[in-house]
């Protein structure tokens, strides 16, 4: 996220469930990485695109934006040699509802 002009500031946590619970993070989304940037939650790997993308949109209808898992081929998660995966990042809103925000080949 930094190499895309986002400040980035880390947090370890002892019990992340804890904190993708407060933050009405669906089970089925979760993934290695929670964060909050300006309002929004993002869990695992979401893509500095679709990042932008929330921003600029601010839809009211969704609370944030995850890729669950730790696919091959998502930001940060590329292996030399190794094909990509396909994946969605996934919108959700409070009630758990979600929706495919994008999908990557």
């Amino acid at each position: 996220m930094e190499q895309n002009g986002y400040t980035v500031e880390v947090k370890n946590v002892e019990n992340m469930a804890t904190v993708k619970t407060r933050f009405n993070v669906p089970s089925k989304l979760y993934s290695c990485h929670t964060v909050i940037v300006d309002g929004y939650i993002l869990e695992g790997h979401v893509p500095a695109a679709d990042v932008a993308r929330l921003l600029t949109e601010r839809p009211d209808d969704i609370i944030g934006l995850a890729v669950p898992g730790m696919p091959v081929g998502s930001p940060g998660m590329t292996i030399e040699g190794v094909e990509p995966q396909a994946y969605n990042v996934i919108a959700f809103d409070r009630a758990g509802k979600t929706e495919i925000f994008s999908s990557y080949p």
